[in-house]
């Protein structure tokens, strides 16, 4: 029974990629959302892809908490922008994936 009121008490995070523009052959900006707790912390990982897919930047963001003037939905929702250094041109940036950071480490 512990374990089950442990997980239901993690604060869920969910992400959406809005876009991606690349600024020359070694820097992408990448335009994302997050859906948090707007007390909680969450950290995202952004990469870069070339055109084979493969990744040529990633960078690992903290989205701290909000207060609920900021964003949408009381805090809830804020819409973040990340300039990535790649080691070569750009054709896609995207979030990896997000989790809540665990206040007590």
């Amino acid at each position: 029974m512990a374990w089950i009121a442990t997980s239901s008490a993690q604060a869920p995070v969910t992400f959406k990629d809005l876009g991606y523009s690349t600024v020359d052959a070694t820097v992408t900006e990448v335009d994302f959302q997050v859906v948090k707790y707007p007390a909680a912390t969450a950290k995202c990982a952004v990469k870069a892809l070339d055109s084979k897919f493969a990744v040529v930047g990633w960078k690992v963001v903290e989205v701290g908490p909000n207060e609920p003037k900021d964003g949408a939905d009381g805090g809830r929702t804020t819409v973040q922008r990340v300039m990535l250094r790649t080691e070569s041109e750009a054709v896609s940036g995207v979030v990896d994936n997000c989790w809540i950071v665990d206040s007590g480490k």
